[in-house]
């Protein structure tokens, strides 16, 4: 693909994508630097951080008026009335 021909988002990801890997460069040079205790206390830390986004998901899931409604009635409606996708579409 021609750079002139990348969108704003892809400049984005790009971007993006540098900085984790920087960050995760810097990362690890902390990281093996640390004793073990201190790298227990970190890895606790990101348990929390990673919890803590994962509860943020699930709250933003919940704000959706109707989602868990629709999630059951969904669970609810027999298999037999769903269609397979390839047969709705076959070229994909």
């Amino acid at each position: 693909m021609n750079t002139t021909d990348s969108s704003p988002m892809d400049d984005k990801s790009s971007a993006d994508l540098a900085s984790v890997i920087e960050l995760q460069r810097q990362l690890n040079d902390s990281l093996n630097q640390l004793s073990l205790e201190r790298l227990q206390v970190l890895a606790d830390f990101a348990a929390y951080l990673a919890d803590a986004e994962s509860k943020a998901a699930t709250q933003e899931l919940w704000a959706i008026p109707g989602l868990l409604e629709r999630v059951k009635q969904n669970q609810a409606t027999p298999k037999t009335q769903y269609t397979a996708w390839k047969t709705l579409r076959s070229d994909v």
